[in-house]
């Protein structure tokens, strides 16, 4: 099997190296596009699984809209239009004929949802409308990265009409708390909640909220965004309601999502140099049997015993049993390990004998990460330890990120901050001192977090008052 490059060598080589060998993705012919293949694509399955019954318990339905959207829509609110036209794919040619109309290819729906919502909403008896659809995206994206940035995606973008702007306000927020539980509970990947910058937020947006990861090299990535948008789209589609006092208003809407970038946070979180490090909960394998034999008797009393394991384990783990004969078995461990399995079941003839396996833990390589468990409670003691990995894997995560931020007071200490992670700084507010900071240090405000101690400050750039710290960082 080839070596990987080391993340300490180069981390960008090492997580496409690592996106290939794991079989997760590969390139397509089509510049900027990517092959989602099996392994890869269950992964997404996963994480779907896990935001899509978050959705539903908070009475969210899902529903289809249109990949082609009339140009004509996205001209209807300036601000939209100018933030995405440099990303926008456009036919206007079909069937061999010119196009009336150019259709663009969807880079979010804000817009012909809210043609639809228009035709849809009538009265307050109508509202809330809370909709998610799990569809494809398009921006014509310059560099490009598996996962993480790519000319088409997959993602799920919710979308919900209210009454008023404080329950607007409330499901933009109920949305980004849903996020972070997801990332913390089920990937395994702390975050920051906060507030984009005007010039970091959505386009068309009032408000932007964002959840911000440290990834394995301390940049930050954006998981999820959700975005308070007002009443800009209401009034850009016409979408109006009756009010119980027979008064003709506006709606307020909310859109939010979370995209396959998720698939690159986990590698780039947990992955290290032999491999993806998968968290048990949304792992598509998350224990593999290994069976281990010098010759056919052993063979038979090994798979006889593996069959046992499966038959225990079938129903409460992921279970994939490797009775390859091809290769040997310190080659599977070294496939498994670099498909970033939580948890290996070695089964050799003397484990028969004394009735035993030995599990061995991804996340703790050699033999601090194996011990041997009796068959008998088998099942109990698997899934207790997928457990405590998915908890140790969290905590490491948010071990790395505590000991990679600072809490910079100056601007030569923000420069330092940046270079190794992130920096808690005040921050004035000013789009010159943010505009200053991005070309001295090439970090972004990532956003002003929703949890921080009250108090006051100088700005790290102008010295002036500050009542808010912000998170600067380089990102991908």
């Amino acid at each position: 099997m080839a070596k990987i490059t080391p993340r300490s060598q180069d981390f960008s080589r090492w997580y496409n190296e690592i996106v290939q060998m794991a079989d997760l993705a590969d390139y397509s012919p089509v510049r900027g596009c990517m092959v989602i293949k099996p392994y890869g694509y269950t992964l997404w399955e996963n994480i779907k699984e896990g935001l899509d019954r978050r959705f539903k318990a908070t009475g969210h339905v899902n529903a289809y809209f249109p990949l082609f959207i009339p140009m004509s829509f996205l001209q209807k609110e300036a601000e939209h239009i100018e933030g995405f036209s440099p990303e926008l794919a456009v036919v206007t040619i079909g069937g061999g004929k010119q196009l009336e109309e150019p259709l663009v290819v969807r880079p979010t729906s804000e817009t012909i949802i809210g043609h639809m919502y228009a035709k849809w909403i009538q009265s307050y008896r109508d509202l809330p409308v809370l909709i998610n659809q799990w569809a494809n995206v398009v921006r014509w994206e310059m560099r490009t990265r598996l996962f993480l940035r790519t000319t088409e995606f997959l993602w799920q973008e919710g979308h919900t009409a209210h009454a008023t702007a404080e329950e607007a306000l409330e499901e933009t927020l109920r949305i980004l708390d849903l996020y972070a539980d997801f990332a913390e509970n089920d990937a395994a990947i702390p975050v920051i909640k906060g507030r984009k910058s005007e010039s970091e937020k959505f386009a068309g947006a009032v408000t932007s909220y964002t959840i911000e990861a440290m990834m394995g090299d301390r940049k930050a990535l954006q998981a999820g965004t959700s975005h308070f948008l007002g009443q800009n789209f209401a009034r850009a589609f016409d979408i109006k309601f009756l009010d119980e006092n027979n008064q003709l208003q506006y709606v307020w809407t909310t859109s939010w999502g979370v995209s396959t970038r998720m698939v690159g946070a986990v590698v780039m979180v947990h992955g290290d140099d032999q491999g993806l490090i998968l968290p048990p909960k949304l792992a598509p394998i998350q224990a593999v049997v290994v069976p281990i034999w010098r010759n056919d008797e052993q063979r038979a009393r090994v798979l006889q015993a593996a069959d046992q394991v499966r038959t225990v384990l079938g129903d409460r783990v992921r279970l994939k049993v490797d009775d390859r004969d091809e290769v040997s078995p310190g080659w599977k461990f070294n496939d498994w390990e670099m498909r970033g399995v939580p948890l290996r079941i070695e089964i050799g003839p003397k484990d028969v004998e004394q009735k035993q396996v030995v599990l061995a833990r991804r996340d703790r390589p050699g033999k601090e990460g194996k011990t041997a468990v009796p068959m008998e409670g088998l099942a109990e003691a698997v899934v207790e330890l997928l457990s405590t990995i998915q908890v140790d894997l969290l905590q490491r995560a948010r071990d790395f990120m505590e000991a990679h931020t600072t809490y910079p007071e100056d601007f030569e200490g923000l420069r330092e901050g940046v270079a190794n992670g992130f920096a808690h700084a005040w921050w004035c507010g000013s789009a010159e001192c943010e505009a200053k900071v991005k070309e001295e240090t090439t970090a972004t405000i990532r956003c002003i977090p929703l949890e921080q101690e009250p108090g006051k400050g100088r700005c790290v750039v102008c010295g002036e008052e500050a009542t808010e710290r912000a998170v600067f960082a380089r990102a991908y």
